[in-house]
């Protein structure tokens, strides 16, 4: 019964990730497909295929276009236009000054953007922050201190920087603690399985040959064998 438990919580582990993101490409596969582009092909089999690729090249040739205006005196200007115009907007210029902010700093963000610190929050008790990379007026290092699993909510708190402490993890590893609320493990960090090997009558002299490095039997071995 034991191994049955073992055996099903492996194939959980190995299968609903890839269930929960195959559902997830599925949902952003009909979004896409959903968009009403002029295709002339009537193919119901072709016809949503080439819907989401051309979305997708539309896509990517408007944020290159876009990105390559932004470098310029005028992007400059045009950019200016448009924040003037959403912050005008009673409401919504929370919404876009927010998620422009977001962007920004996820995409052009410095390395200390993706640094995760321990912050001692009570005596004794740490927790797992990351640093934005943005200071305040008075020296204080804001930092982001997400919630667990759900790490898009979380708290802005402002610190000295003696009260927090730089550690050698990955950002990886603790996106993946945090996620799990604390039950993942890094992937360097594999858990030991004790395995018993049994052989059959006439296969442990066999086996007991040491081997070398590309699984044929040591040079020492065929010697004594001689």
């Amino acid at each position: 019964m034991a191994t049955w438990k073992r055996d099903i919580a492996s194939g959980l582990i190995v299968l609903l990730p890839l269930i929960v993101t195959a559902y997830i490409v599925a949902i952003i596969y009909n979004q896409l497909a959903a968009v009403p582009v002029p295709i002339e092909n009537n193919d119901p089999i072709l016809q949503g295929p080439l819907k989401v690729t051309l979305t997708l090249v539309v896509f990517f040739l408007l944020v290159l276009s876009i990105g390559y205006l932004s470098r310029t005196a005028f992007g400059d200007i045009f950019e200016e236009v448009i924040d003037n115009l959403m912050n005008r907007l009673p409401g919504l210029r929370v919404v876009y000054n927010a998620s422009k902010m977001a962007v920004e700093t996820a995409v052009s963000g410095t390395e200390e953007l993706q640094t995760p610190v321990k912050l001692e929050v009570w005596d004794g008790l740490r927790m797992t922050a990351f640093k934005t990379g943005k200071k305040t007026q008075d020296g204080r290092d804001v930092l982001f201190l997400p919630t667990s699993p759900n790490i898009t909510t979380g708290y802005v708190i402002e610190v000295e920087s003696d009260r927090y402490e730089e550690t050698d993890e990955g950002v990886e590893d603790a996106l993946t603690r945090i996620l799990s609320a604390g039950f993942g493990e890094s992937r360097d960090n594999g858990i030991p399985i004790a395995v018993t090997e049994e052989y059959v009558d006439g296969e442990a002299d066999d086996e007991s040959v040491p081997t070398s490095a590309d699984g044929n039997a040591s040079a020492n071995s065929r010697d004594g064998d001689d």
